[in-house]
Parts: C-alpha cells; sequence; structure tokens
C-alpha cells in the first residue's frame, strides 16, 4: 500500500523567543544569529527533498522554510498560525506573576483563554482542521512528501493530537530547526486519523551514509 511522509520542523528563533515573551501573532522576524543556525543545520544535516512545503502565514515560518526548502514554492495555511495570547502578547511569565487571569489560564482547563485571546478548545480546532484538510489534499492529490514549517506550540498539538505512539504535547518539544518525520498509512489515517512517528528530522548525514 502506498504510503506517505510528512516532517515538522519548528521555525528559527525570534528575539522574542530569546527573551521567553509569548509571541503569537506578532510578525517578528528571525534574527540574524538564527538564519545563520538555520544554515549551519543544512550544511552539516540533510533536508528532505518534498514535494510540497506549507507554513504558517508568519514571517518566522515563512523566511525559514525558504532556508531550508529553497527550491520549494511555500504554501501558506492561515490556520496554521501561532496560538492568539490576547493580553499576554509580548509579556513574560514574570511579568505575568501576580495577574489571575494568568494564573488561571495556567492551570490549563481546555476552555480558558488569555483576556480577549483564544481558547485552548479553539486552538486545538483550528489546528487540526487545518492539518486533516492538508493531509486529505495530499493523499488525494498524490503528493507523497510533504513539510509543514510550524510553530513549535502548532506541531506539538499535531502530535499529541495524531501521532502514535500516543504522548502528551510536552513530549514533542523540538529545538528551532529541527523537527519530526512521520508516516501515513491512508487506511490506518481514514479509520483513525492517526498517523506514526518514525524519527527525528534533519538526519545527520553522518547517520544517513552509515
Amino acid at each position: 500500500m502506498k504510503t506517505y511522509t510528512i516532517y515538522l520542523f519548528r521555525h528559527g528563533l525570534t528575539k522574542g523567543n530569546l527573551n521567553a515573551q509569548y509571541i503569537g501573532h506578532t510578525d517578528l522576524p528571525l534574527t540574524t544569529d538564527s538564519i545563520s543556525s538555520l544554515h549551519s543545520i543544512k550544511a552539516k544535516h540533510h533536508y528532505p527533498i518534498v514535494d510540497a512545503v506549507f507554513s504558517s502565514p508568519l514571517k518566522r515560518c515563512k523566511d525559514s522554510a525558504s532556508i531550508m526548502f529553497p527550491k520549494n514554492n511555500i504554501i501558506v495555511i492561515n490556520d496554521f498560525i501561532e496560538y492568539d495570547f490576547g493580553e499576554f502578547e509580548g509579556l513574560t511569565a514574570k511579568e505575568l506573576e501576580g495577574n489571575e487571569d494568568f494564573q488561571k489560564w495556567l492551570r490549563g482547563d481546555i476552555n480558558t483563554s488569555a483576556p480577549f485571546g483564544e481558547s485552548n478548545a479553539h486552538f486545538i480546532e483550528r489546528i487540526c482542521n487545518a492539518f486533516e484538510k492538508v493531509v486529505d489534499g495530499c493523499v488525494k492529490t498524490g503528493t507523497q512528501t510533504f513539510a509543514i514549517v510550524g510553530h513549535a506550540g502548532v506541531l506539538m498539538t499535531i502530535l499529541s493530537c495524531f501521532g502514535i505512539p500516543e504522548a502528551p504535547m510536552a513530549h514533542w518539544q523540538m529545538d528551532a530547526g529541527y523537527g519530526y518525520k512521520l508516516r501515513i498509512t491512508p487506511s490506518l489515517w481514514m479509520q483513525a486519523k492517526k498517523l506514526e512517528v518514525v524519527d527525528t528530522s534533519p538526519i545527520s548525514l553522518t547517520k544517513e551514509n552509515e
């Protein structure tokens, strides 16, 4: 049976990441050091050759995707945008320590949201619906290998909702420029909306040549 391969890669770092700020919809660029780091990862390792590349609409993802996959046109999926942190946007956990709404949000209730932000439930629903449409579209068109360059929270949500082995979001943390390789078996996908996590990625050139 024909299988499909999908790669999930986290974007490079922004100043907001380095400052430990909650950065959702703010369209920050990659830092100069992060751009250099992505080029270094690409030189030392092997980003796969893929038929299609999907990205969040934000610059940090699109620019990372262009470095990782310079030969591909980047297909923007608006619903892959990062979480909407509302009033918490641009602030750090330390700056929000005495905020009651923040403490309530941290407890992680599925329907809780930051003031004027997005609920956890809506975020999960948005990401899962967008991911299912991308996978269904690739299977329908026979697009056998594809990649998503996205935000850590978005990719961790995909892995926790669809991945086998099943594991909570925290299990799927990834460094900037790195991610996971997944295998889609159409019968398993159609029956259970599940896919197999088979390896981390990119694969080092040394490992690939062993």
